[in-house]
């Protein structure tokens, strides 16, 4: 697994300065406006049901991509920054920065199930593990990851980070991959043990915030700055 965390940063770095000056063979399809005020983070996309979730400000938007349409609002969502999908559970799970919470909802009606407070300041990224029905938090303020039973929506543990998480990704086999941004690493964690295995620095690349996992191929992507 180490040789994989090695050849996805060294292959993000060869990117990084090779996607400056190539050609982009994408086009824009459609533009969907979004009323309100206030700023946006991060968006997640249910296959299943072919919606869009967007974070905006207080609220998340879902948008019916047939339609490309905004069929309903999830509010009271202070702060938000990310939304976590389990399918297979019919619930989402929206991390709420300012409440230092998770708002969970029915992906059918969009309708609020509950809140949950997570221990810990500033819930960030958030993601779903399949493989065990967990939810985890990476709270920014706090360099702590808060555990959540998807199915009880009780919380059932907190791991304590080496740095600031910023964003997060899994393998569906039971491995969380999360940026520190701080610190300029990648860390592997195993979602049953709820432990941090593995961390890498991404030296020459700073600032780590997007990341996005290739399962099939095996590969991860970290978008950070070359120094």
């Amino acid at each position: 697994m180490k040789k994989l965390i090695f050849l996805t940063a060294a292959l993000f770095t060869t990117l990084s300065i090779t996607s400056v000056n190539a050609q982009s063979h994408y086009k824009i399809a459609d533009k969907i406006k979004l009323e309100g005020e206030g700023g946006w983070d991060y968006v997640a996309v249910d296959e299943n049901s072919n919606r869009l979730y967007v974070s905006h400000a207080t609220v998340v938007q879902v948008i019916d991509l047939s339609t490309n349409k905004v069929i309903a609002t999830i509010p009271d969502t202070k702060g938000v920054h990310g939304i976590a999908i389990a399918s297979d559970l019919n619930k989402g799970f929206i991390s709420d920065g300012k409440d230092s919470a998770v708002t969970i909802f029915d992906l059918k009606t969009n309708a609020t199930l509950a809140k949950v407070q997570v221990t810990g300041k500033n819930p960030d990224a958030i993601l779903y593990d399949p493989s065990t029905q967990r939810v985890f938090t990476f709270n920014g303020r706090s360099n702590n990851s808060t555990v959540i039973d998807a199915k009880t929506n009780a919380v059932i543990g907190t791991i304590a980070l080496p740095g600031r998480p910023e964003f997060a990704a899994a393998d569906g086999a039971g491995k969380v991959y999360f940026n520190l941004e701080d610190k300029g690493q990648v860390c592997r964690m195993d979602a049953k043990t709820m432990k941090v295995e593995d961390t890498l620095s991404l030296t020459p690349c700073d600032g780590p915030s997007g990341l996005a996992i290739d399962v099939k191929n095996r590969r991860l992507f970290s978008y950070a700055i070359i120094k």
